[in-house]
């Protein structure tokens, strides 16, 4: 959408601006809650103009894009604690205008510029560029900016584990955890299974009863759990399934096509095509089980080695959405 014309461009990198300032201004968790709202809201202007606009600038884009609004937020809340005005850049909740500090909010508003335009480089990259989730890569590129630029080391040791050797420093200690109610296998295993049946279900459907949205269909279920972050902020154990759910529901809508075989097509389906369909929802449930997993080993790899905040959901997302659309290119 931003590169059909210099005019677009210019247009959605100024708006970025403007999205990484706001997510620096009222915390990058609460604006990521917000992504998810506007991704609900998209699916609505979808439904009812059978346009996708607002998903490209509602949702994944200059207004409330995560590599944007989230990722501003996080660069600001790494800069604010550097400056001594947070006590720690891992606060991706707290809303950064209280600080009264107007810099905080201006490298928000100059990450979300970046995120801007690394967000359409990685999508101009060949094969790549179709191969990948661009937005969450995005998120996690920016992430590690912010550490190197304002926290420090990128794989230093940590505070819970002083370990020389790399597996061991990827262990960790039972002590640090991303979230201690998902962090062992016989929790995130079972979670990535079942959120993963229920997004590529929803994502099916979606792409069944109304087959345009068959390229969105698996952004439906990540506005509910981006939503559910909501919840999250205000105190309640929540659990964080976003990049559950967008891979296995993409999991779900690229597999059910080459389950069916020749002659496929959304919206025209029979008794035994809702049995194929089972089958998808199988593949997407190892989908939501890879995710879970990646999420939290790059929790283990990244998130608990610094003081700020790199988002273990987005390196989820970018690996988890290449392996799923490289594997299933190679089966079609």
């Amino acid at each position: 959408m931003f590169t059909a014309s210099l005019g677009i461009f210019l247009f959605g990198l100024t708006a970025a601006l403007a999205g990484g300032y706001v997510g620096a201004a009222i915390g990058a968790n609460y604006a990521f809650a917000l992504t998810g709202f506007a991704v609900l809201a998209s699916w609505g202007i979808f439904i009812a103009t059978d346009s996708t606009a607002a998903f490209d600038y509602l949702a994944f884009g200059p207004f409330m894009g995560p590599h944007i609004a989230f990722a501003g937020g996080v660069a600001a809340a790494a800069y604010a604690a550097k400056k001594k005005y947070l006590p720690s850049g891992m606060d991706v909740s707290s809303p950064l205008a209280g600080l009264g500090r107007p810099s905080v909010m201006m490298v928000g508003a100059l990450f979300g510029a970046g995120g801007y335009l690394v967000q359409i480089g990685i999508s101009q990259i060949p094969w790549f560029g179709t191969h990948t989730d661009s937005v969450a890569l995005t998120v996690f590129i920016s992430a590690v900016v912010a550490r190197l630029m304002f926290g420090g080391s990128l794989l230093g040791r940590d505070k819970f584990n002083e370990s020389p050797s790399f597996l061991g420093r990827i262990a960790g200690s039972e002590s640090a955890v991303w979230l201690k109610y998902q962090a062992k296998p016989s929790q995130y295993l079972p979670m990535g299974v079942f959120f993963g049946i229920l997004a590529g279900g929803a994502s099916i459907a979606l792409a069944t009863f109304f087959p345009g949205a068959a390229s969105q269909a698996q952004t439906f279920t990540f506005g509910i759990s981006a939503v559910i972050v909501l919840f999250l902020i205000l105190g309640h154990d929540m659990p964080v399934q976003h990049h559950i759910t967008i891979s296995a529901g993409l999991a779900a809508v690229v597999y059910m096509p080459i389950l069916a075989g020749q002659g496929f097509a959304w919206g025209d389906w029979d008794s035994s095509t809702w049995l194929v369909a089972v089958g998808a929802l199988l593949i997407a449930a190892v989908a939501g089980m890879l995710a879970a997993f990646l999420g939290e080993f790059q929790a283990k790899l990244f998130y608990i080695r610094g003081n700020t905040h790199i988002d273990p959901p987005a390196m989820a997302i970018w690996i988890s959405n290449t392996i799923i659309v490289s594997s299933a290119a190679l089966f079609s």
